[in-house]
C-alpha cells in the first residue's frame, strides 16, 4: 500500500477528483494549504500599496492506494492537475505500513 500526496492549484481540485475516480480510488482526502517552491510568491497591488504574497493558497490531496492502483492514480493526478505553468504542484509517495477501518476492523488492503 501506498500514500499519495499530492500538493497542486485549488481550481484544479475538481478535475483531479474525477481523475481518481475514474482511476478506481476510492477515497480522498482534501485539505486547504499555503505555501510556495520555486516561484516564491508574488508581489500584488491593493490600494496603491504594493506588497509581497509569500504563501500561495494550494490543495493538498492525499489518498491510500494499494499497489497495483499506483501507477495509475499518479498518472491520473498527473495529467489533471497540469497547466504546463510554474507552480503546478508536486506529488509525494510514500509507504503505508498498515490500515484499519475502524467501523469493521479490517485491515490492509480491505480497509481501503
Amino acid at each position: 500500500m501506498k500514500l499519495i500526496s499530492a500538493i497542486i492549484k485549488p481550481f484544479k481540485l475538481d478535475e483531479v477528483r474525477t481523475a481518481l475516480d475514474v482511476a478506481g480510488v476510492q477515497g480522498v482526502t482534501v485539505t486547504e494549504v499555503k505555501g510556495f517552491g520555486r516561484q516564491k510568491g508574488h508581489t500584488e497591488l491593493y490600494r496603491g500599496a504594493e506588497y509581497v504574497v509569500d504563501f500561495l493558497p494550494k490543495v493538498k490531496i492525499e489518498a491510500a492506494v494499494a499497489d497495483e492502483l499506483l501507477d495509475a492514480a499518479i498518472a491520473a493526478i498527473e495529467t489533471a492537475a497540469a497547466t504546463g505553468k510554474i507552480g503546478d504542484g508536486k506529488i509525494f509517495v510514500i509507504d503505508l505500513e498498515q490500515a484499519i477501518r475502524i467501523r469493521t476492523g479490517e485491515t490492509g488492503t480491505e480497509a481501503l
